[in-house]
C-alpha cells in the first residue's frame, strides 16, 4: 500500500505588526523655571535678597527689601528673557526698596522714552530694575524686577501671564498661540492680552483719580 504523500508544514502567519507610537509633542517651552516646575514658593516674612547680573565679573548686584508683588510671566518684547525663553517673568516692587550696591556704573537705561525705563549691564545685558519715572502714571513709584536673579529662595511665585499675544511679534508661530494658553493655563498661569484684573483695576482706579471721577 502506498504511502500518503506528506502535506507541506502550513507556514506560520507572520504576527501583525504592532503601529508605531507616535511620539508625544514636546511641550512648548515658556521660561526654564516654568518647564522645570521650579518656580518654589513665597515664604512668609520674606526679608528680600540680593539680583545679580549674568556677568562673571564686576556684576552688578542690586538689593531688594522685603517681598515683591503681582509676579507674573509676560511675553511682551521689552522685557528681559533668559536664552531661549518665550516668556519674561517679572515681579513688582515699590522703588523704595530697591538699592544698588555694585557696579552701578554699568548700568545703562535701554529706551528712556519707555514708560518703564528698564536699566541694564551694558556688558551682559540683564535688566536688573525697570522704573516709571511718569509722575503721572498709574506705576510710578513702582519697580518691575526679575527675582529669578537671585539666589535667595522664597520669592513670591508668577500667578498669571499678561502680554501673551506679543510673543507673535518675537517671533512666534501665530498657530501656536492656543497650545501656549492652553499650557499656561495647565501649569496655573492664566493667560491674558493686557495685565491682570488686579493690575488693569489699579490703572483705572488712578486713571479716575486723576480725572476727578473718584475723590481721594
Amino acid at each position: 500500500m502506498a504511502k500518503a504523500a506528506k502535506k507541506p508544514a502550513a507556514k506560520k502567519k507572520a504576527a501583525p505588526k504592532k503601529p508605531a507610537k507616535k511620539k508625544s509633542a514636546k511641550p512648548i517651552s515658556l521660561h526654564p523655571l516654568i518647564d522645570s516646575g521650579k518656580l518654589g514658593k513665597a515664604k512668609p516674612k520674606f526679608a528680600g535678597g540680593t539680583l545679580t547680573c549674568k556677568c562673571t565679573t564686576d556684576p552688578v548686584s542690586i538689593t531688594i527689601k522685603g517681598q515683591t508683588a503681582h509676579n507674573h510671566a509676560c511675553g511682551c518684547s521689552k522685557c528681559w528673557k533668559p536664552a531661549g525663553a518665550t516668556f519674561a517673568i517679572v515681579a513688582v516692587t515699590g522703588r523704595d526698596n530697591v538699592s544698588v550696591v555694585a557696579n552701578g556704573h554699568k548700568l545703562k537705561v535701554i529706551d528712556a522714552s519707555a514708560t518703564i525705563q528698564r536699566n541694564a549691564c551694558s556688558a551682559c545685558g540683564t535688566h536688573m530694575f525697570g522704573r516709571v519715572e511718569n509722575t503721572k502714571h498709574g506705576f510710578y513709584g513702582l519697580d518691575f524686577v526679575h527675582t529669578e536673579l537671585s539666589k535667595e529662595k522664597g520669592w513670591a511665585e508668577p500667578t498669571f501671564a499678561a502680554f501673551v499675544s506679543s510673543v507673535i511679534e518675537t517671533g512666534t508661530d501665530p498657530a501656536k498661540m492656543p497650545a501656549i494658553r492652553a499650557r499656561l493655563k495647565k501649569v496655573g498661569l492664566p493667560p491674558y492680552d493686557v495685565l491682570s484684573p488686579a493690575l488693569m483695576d489699579y490703572l483705572a482706579t488712578h486713571a479716575a483719580k486723576q480725572s476727578g471721577v473718584i475723590k481721594g
